[in-house]
C-alpha cells in the first residue's frame, strides 16, 4: 500500500493514474468529499478525507503502508508542522520508505516555502526513515497558459528579465512512479529535477509567439492585488500567510535567477526531459 498525500492536487491528477495503471494499491489524502469522490470514481483503493493539520488523522493515513509519498500542502500556514508530523507518524507506523516533494534551492530560506521544505528535509534526513526527496522547479502548468489562449497575455508576477527553470509536472511524476516502484534503487537520494532551458518572461512570450504562430503579449501583475481580491472571503491569518509568501515570492524571483540543470532529470528518465516549446504545443492541442 502506497500513500499520497494532497492527492487531488497538481501532482496528484497526474500522478495517481500512472501509480494505477502499474498496478500499485492506493491510499489517498483529501481534504474534500468531492475530491474522495472523483479518486474513488479513478479506482483509489482508499481514499481518506481529513485535514493533515490533525495528528489523528496523519496517524491513522500512515498505519499499514510500506511507502508514502507526501506532497506538503504549500499554502497552508502549518504546513511545517504537518511536515514534521508526517515524518514522526511514519517513523512509529514502521513506514519502509519516505518520499519528499520538496522544491529546487531548498536552502533559498528568504522564500518562505522553502525555508520550510528545508526545515522538513532536515527532520526527515534526522528520523533514520529510508528517505527519497525530490526538488523540483517551477512547474510549468495549464492554467497559466489560461490567458494565452483566451486573451493573447501571459502574465508574470516578478521581473520580465529574470531566469527561471521550469519542468513539466509529466516528467516529475513519471519520476515519482519509478522511485516508489524501485524503492531500494533510491534511498537516501535527493534529486534535483529541472527541464533544459532558461526563461525570462520576454523569453516565455517569445517562444509563445512562435509556437502558436500569432503575438503573445507579456505583463508583469500585480499579484498581491489578485490574491486579496480572491481572498476576500478567506480567514484573515490565511490571507496575510498567503500575502507574506507572494512578497516573498515576487523579491526573490525579480532580483535573483532560479536556475536549475537537466542532467539529473534526464537520467531518471532515460530520456530527454519535456522542454517548455513542446509543453506549449502539447497544451494548444488540448484547448
Amino acid at each position: 500500500m502506497i500513500l499520497i498525500t494532497s492527492a487531488n492536487g497538481n501532482q496528484g491528477k497526474h500522478l495517481i493514474p500512472k501509480l494505477l495503471a502499474a498496478g500499485h494499491s492506493l491510499r489517498a489524502c483529501v481534504r474534500s468529499e468531492e475530491s474522495a469522490r472523483y479518486l474513488g470514481e479513478q479506482g483509489v483503493h482508499q481514499v481518506l478525507v481529513g485535514d493533515l493539520a490533525d495528528t489523528a488523522f496523519i496517524a491513522e493515513a500512515v498505519r499499514g503502508v510500506a511507502s508514502l509519498y507526501h506532497i506538503g500542502p504549500t499554502l497552508h500556514a502549518a504546513e511545517r508542522d504537518i511536515g514534521f508530523a508526517m515524518v514522526d507518524a511514519a517513523r512509529a507506523a514502521g513506514v519502509g520508505h519516505f518520499v519528499f516533494s520538496s522544491v529546487l534551492h531548498a536552502i533559498t530560506t528568504d522564500l518562505i516555502q522553502h525555508e520550510i521544505k528545508r526545515d522538513i528535509e532536515e527532520h526527515l534526513l534526522s528520523s533514520g526513515l529510508a528517505f527519497t526527496i525530490l526538488q523540483p522547479a517551477n512547474y510549468m502548468l495549464p492554467h497559466r497558459l489560461t490567458s494565452v489562449f483566451q486573451e493573447d497575455v501571459f502574465r508574470l508576477s516578478w521581473s520580465l528579465d529574470r531566469l527561471q527553470s521550469m519542468v513539466d509536472l509529466d516528467d516529475v511524476t513519471d519520476v515519482v512512479a519509478e522511485v516508489l516502484a524501485q524503492p531500494e534503487t533510491h534511498f537516501a537520494a535527493t534529486y534535483e529535477l529541472a527541464a533544459p532551458g532558461r526563461f525570462s518572461g520576454h523569453d516565455i512570450g517569445r517562444v509563445l509567439s512562435e509556437v502558436l504562430g500569432r503575438d503573445i503579449r507579456v505583463e508583469r501583475i500585480d499579484s498581491e492585488a489578485f490574491i486579496r481580491a480572491r481572498m476576500e472571503d478567506a480567514d484573515p491569518s490565511a490571507q496575510k500567510y498567503q500575502l507574506r509568501m507572494i512578497r516573498a515570492i515576487e523579491a526573490r524571483y525579480s532580483s535573483h535567477d532560479f536556475l536549475g540543470n537537466p542532467n539529473v532529470l534526464t537520467w531518471l528518465l532515460g530520456r530527454s526531459p519535456t522542454t517548455f516549446e513542446a509543453f506549449v504545443r502539447k497544451q494548444s492541442t488540448q484547448t
